[in-house]
């Protein structure tokens, strides 16, 4: 053995799987200096036979997690030819769950990667929706997937968190009587923007249990009768402006009903694949 041991990884997918298996177990190892290089993405037996070559000169080790049966036969052959050791880190335990599942179909590559982006998609989309919350910022309003408007406690924020744990990047903006809607609204991509509207029954009787719940006057001028139904009607007027928004009244509505009909709308609006999230 060389001074300083080399292991590679291989795999067709980010690596991680195998290096952080390798690492747990080089603890065992801490006297020995060693070198880990992770080679990513490794899809074609060409990729085999360059590595290869390099990992027998640096007399290394071979760790692969390869789901590909053609994939793993041609390292084991290659390694077997250049007399370099070698551990399947996936095989054996696919096997195994093949056995165990009664799988006999191929499997495939990269899997792994693909849940990892969906993760990290979802949480950048929370941290946007957040940061988006109830107008508190229209930087960078052009990014969002979906931008609701509604007057107060037309469920802009439950619907706004509930989409981003779907992987929407969501924003919402209020509308306030007497004052205009932010110019960056209107200079975005139209088809993104969704209106929300409710019956002024049920929003007086949700604003007077927010104002009791506080221990506010439930007489003021938020859940006022008068004062409720300019709103709605200021809203109205914008929406009757703006036609290209669809309108949704979330009267009595669950929150996933509504969410999934948003979801088709605007996904049908930019012809992206629309998946229900009921």
């Amino acid at each position: 053995m060389t001074d300083q041991a080399t292991i590679y990884i291989l795999s067709d997918g980010t690596g991680e799987t195998a290096s952080t298996m390798i690492r747990a177990a080089l603890v065992q190892y801490a006297d020995v200096p060693i070198n880990i290089v992770r080679c990513k993405n490794i899809r074609t037996e060409e990729q085999i036979d360059s590595l290869i070559e390099d990992v027998a000169e640096k007399k290394g080790m071979i760790a692969f997690t390869m789901v590909s049966p053609a994939m793993v036969k041609k390292v084991v052959e290659a390694c077997g030819q250049k007399g370099i050791a070698y551990v399947d880190l996936m095989g054996p335990l696919l096997r195994v769950l093949d056995q165990y599942f009664g799988k006999s179909e191929g499997h495939q590559a990269g899997l792994l990667r693909a849940v990892d982006d969906q993760y990290f998609k979802r949480i950048e989309a929370i941290e946007y929706t957040v940061k988006h919350d109830d107008g508190k910022t229209v930087a960078d309003l052009e990014q969002a997937d979906i931008v609701l408007v509604g007057i107060s406690r037309t469920s802009k924020t439950p619907l706004s968190i509930f989409l981003s744990h779907k992987g929407w990047k969501v924003a919402n903006v209020p509308l306030v009587l007497g004052q205009q809607p932010p110019k960056e609204l209107f200079e975005i991509d139209q088809r993104r923007i969704v209106g929300l509207t409710i019956n002024p029954d049920s929003l007086n009787r949700i604003r007077k249990k927010r104002l009791e719940k506080f221990g506010q006057d439930p007489g003021g001028e938020y859940a006022n009768m008068g004062h409720i139904q300019a709103e709605l009607e200021m809203a109205k007027q914008l929406f009757k402006a703006n036609r290209r928004w669809p309108v949704f009244d979330v009267t009595d509505r669950a929150l996933e009903e509504t969410a999934a009909e948003i979801v088709r709308v605007v996904a049908s609006r930019l012809d992206i694949p629309f998946q229900s999230i009921l």
